[in-house]
């Protein structure tokens, strides 16, 4: 249901939006999808109690991060706005953490503690030399940091989109067949 390929928690975290400009496939659409995610992403052991103020604003940050760092990857300056909103949630306190006896990390807080995190994610991926990217398939928007050698990457996963588009060009390349 989830996917957690785009390199940075704050982009895969945007990326629970599907195909933007197209379908809008929302994933986060209740208050038990974004607790859902939130223990996927490893912010928290356990789901944290949300309601639908907590969504509501957990879909403000999220579409600040994306706006932000689209504006990023086209070379764009983004909205004082969204700096703000993700300023906003960063300053909250983070989970808190402790080392387990088997050497495993635990950790609790709430569903704020979460995204406080999530915003400080995007502080560093914005605030730094990443190189932030679009997928290059065109059914999908999703946002990513490309690492590789000579910032050559086109899609934001080979197994998801990468296939996908080599699949469709040779399939045009060779009439369907």
């Amino acid at each position: 249901m989830f996917t957690f390929v785009s390199g940075n928690l704050a982009l895969d975290f945007a990326g629970t939006v599907k195909a933007r400009s197209t379908t809008f496939d929302d994933v986060l659409t209740t208050p038990a999808a974004l607790a859902d995610w939130i223990v996927a992403a490893q912010l928290l052991d356990e789901p944290p109690v949300c309601d639908a103020d907590t969504l509501t604003r957990a879909v403000r940050l999220r579409e600040a991060c994306y706006r932000l760092a689209l504006a990023t990857a086209q070379a764009k300056t983004g909205i004082a706005t969204d700096r703000r909103t993700i300023n906003e949630f960063a300053h909250g306190a983070p989970p808190s953490v402790r080392l387990r006896a088997d050497g495993t990390i635990a950790r609790s807080g709430d569903a704020d503690a979460a995204l406080a995190v999530v915003a400080r994610s995007a502080i560093e991926l914005l605030g730094g030399p990443a190189l932030v990217k679009e997928c290059g398939r065109a059914a999908c928007t999703r946002l990513y940091v490309d690492t590789s050698r000579g910032g050559s990457r086109r899609w934001c996963d080979m197994t998801l989109c990468g296939n996908r588009a080599k699949s469709a060009a040779f399939r045009a390349r060779h009439g369907g067949a």
